[in-house]
Order: structure tokens, then C-alpha cells, then sequence
């Protein structure tokens, strides 16, 4: 029992970080209907700028635990919107009136650039941090196991839930909210009323980058190295979770990343942690979960499968609408 708990509390943790990663994949889809796939790698951005913001934090005498956190991840959201919004500017913005999948192919050549960028300016090894954040609860114990609750633990899950509720009342009850939400349903009625489209696609970019900086900087303090290549597994995974819980839907997207999260936790804890990987793809796959954490949400949910004869190629899809 002991050991089933702190499973539990090991993946909520991991799922908070792939729930803040999804949140901007969600973000970016509900307002433009396109998937970013350079989302995972300014997510690693994020990760090494707030590495980086450290170092030099130390290096001019910022020596205040506390302090230097909060102006790490100040300086971190801020550069990492930078990014966001570059790429919004290069790889979307050109191609918006183009076919759905020049945006597709543009944003996964930004995903290697932004790759090979971090590895030749950082160089391919793994970047170490030292442990900042220290102590913990131990919960119980029994059977010679001690359930332990740390700190980064519990900052990165508090974190996690207070912005996917602040970034939920901004989409609801903001301008820039009701400026997204109808520029989801018609970017050219949006336009016509008056609504400036460009910026208020910007501004999501720049929006679910800084989340991405929030994570990476949690990812660091949490594992404590970082290299060029996290972008692309946590990504992928994100991506995933959006899926799971109902891409479009910011509470859905949490939600995915924490069954993602747990599903990894448990399956590297009681079966072959080297396929933990695979379980937690496999698992995208489930229609009836995917059913219902999209209906939780009040989201479509739409699946395909594809069937090959000679000289004959099917395709079945199913569409389910949630009861209004």
C-alpha cells in the first residue's frame, strides 16, 4: 500500500508537468485549429534559459533561494514568449490562408531548428543542476517504506493547478478570453467585428510559451539535468495528453497529463520501467477513456481506423457529440 502511494504521488508530479506542457498544445488548437509541434522544444527553451538565468543569478552574488527562483522564472516565461512568438511570426503566420499541412510540416522543421540551435549553442551533454529546492513530509511508513511528499513536489503540482484556473478565468472572463474563444469558432467573423486576429494568435503563442517556461523550469528543479533533447519526448507526450483529455478543452488537457503521468509512474514501478514509453502511447489508444474524459469536458471526440485490401483503402470513422 505504501509503495502503491507514493506512486501516485510520483506521477500526479509528472503529470502536472506534461498537464502544463498540454495546456499550451490545447491553447494554440482551439484558437487556429493546428498542432504546434515546436511546442516540446520551447518547452526545452524554457528548461535551459531558466538553467542558464540561474547561473548568472549566482555569478553576480544572488545568493537567496527564494529570490533567485522567482527572478529565474520571470526572466525564463519573458524569453520563452520571445520564442513563442517567433514562431508564430516564421512558421505560422505565412502559411495561415495555405493547406493544413504546410503549417504542419513548417512547425516541425522549427522543431528541428530549435533542436539543433540549443545543441550547438549548449553543446549535446546533459546539463546538471544541483538540488535547490530541499525537505519534504514523510506521510507514513510501513513495511520498511516511508512515503515521502517533497517540497518540489508539492510546488509543482500547487503551481500546476492555480495556472490551469488563472489561464481558464482568463479564456472565460477576460477580452483577450472572448477575443480567442471567437476567433475559435470563425477567424474571418472575428475579423469582421473588429477583433484583431494577428495579435490575438500572438499573444496565445506568446500565452502557452510562458506555461512551457513554467514547466521547463519545474522539469529542472524536479530532475535536476536538462539536454537538448527532452523537447521532443515530453512534446510528443504532451501532445498525447491534449489528445487524451479532449484537445481544446484547458481543464481535459490537465487531466490527460496526469492519467499519462500515472500510467508511466505504475508501469515503471510494478512492470518494465523500459517500456513505460510505450504503455503511455498505448494508452492515447483507449477509445473508451478518451470517451470519457472528452465527455467530461463536453468535448467532440472523433476517431479513425484505417483498413488496407489490395488496391482498396478504407476508412471508418466514428464521431461522438456530447449531450448540450
Amino acid at each position: 500500500m505504501e509503495y502503491f502511494v507514493q506512486q501516485v504521488i510520483n506521477g500526479v508530479t509528472l503529470g502536472s508537468i506534461y498537464g502544463l506542457i498540454a495546456i499550451g498544445y490545447t491553447m494554440v488548437y482551439g484558437i487556429i485549429g493546428m498542432i504546434n509541434f515546436a511546442h516540446g522544444d520551447i518547452f526545452m527553451i524554457g528548461a535551459f534559459t531558466a538553467l542558464i538565468a540561474f547561473l548568472v543569478l549566482v555569478a553576480v552574488g544572488v545568493s537567496v533561494v527564494p529570490l533567485a527562483l522567482l527572478l529565474v522564472l520571470l526572466v525564463a516565461m519573458a524569453l520563452t514568449a520571445l520564442y513563442g512568438w517567433a514562431v508564430e511570426c516564421i512558421a505560422y503566420r505565412p502559411l495561415r490562408n495555405s493547406t493544413r499541412l504546410a503549417p504542419l510540416i513548417s512547425a516541425i522543421g522549427m522543431s528541428i531548428v530549435l533542436q539543433n540551435f540549443v545543441q550547438v549553442a549548449q553543446g549535446a551533454r546533459v546539463k546538471p543542476l544541483p538540488p535547490l529546492v530541499h525537505g519534504g513530509y514523510t506521510l507514513f511508513e510501513g513495511n520498511d517504506f516511508a512515503v515521502r511528499l517533497s517540497n518540489i513536489q508539492i510546488i509543482i503540482v500547487a503551481a500546476t493547478f492555480a495556472l490551469m484556473v488563472g489561464f481558464s478565468l482568463l479564456v472565460a472572463r477576460t477580452r483577450l478570453g472572448r477575443n480567442m474563444r471567437a476567433c475559435e469558432q470563425d477567424l474571418k467573423m472575428a475579423a469582421l467585428v473588429g477583433i484583431d486576429v494577428d495579435r490575438t494568435i500572438s499573444l496565445t503563442f506568446v500565452l502557452g510559451a510562458a506555461l512551457a517556461a513554467v514547466a521547463g523550469l519545474m522539469f529542472l528543479l524536479y530532475y535536476g539535468v536538462v539536454d537538448f533533447f527532452i523537447g521532443f519526448l515530453a512534446g510528443v507526450k504532451a501532445f498525447t495528453a491534449a489528445v487524451l483529455g479532449g484537445i481544446g478543452s484547458l481543464p481535459g488537457a490537465l487531466l490527460g497529463g496526469l492519467v499519462l503521468g500515472l500510467v508511466e509512474s505504475f508501469w515503471a514501478a510494478y512492470a518494465d520501467a523500459a517500456y513505460k514509453d510505450v504503455a503511455a502511447y498505448a494508452i492515447s489508444r483507449d477509445f473508451k477513456l478518451q470517451l470519457a474524459l472528452n465527455n467530461a469536458f463536453g468535448k467532440d471526440y472523433e476517431t479513425a481506423w484505417y483498413f488496407n485490401q489490395p488496391g482498396r483503402n478504407y476508412m471508418l470513422t466514428l464521431r461522438y457529440q456530447p449531450a448540450q
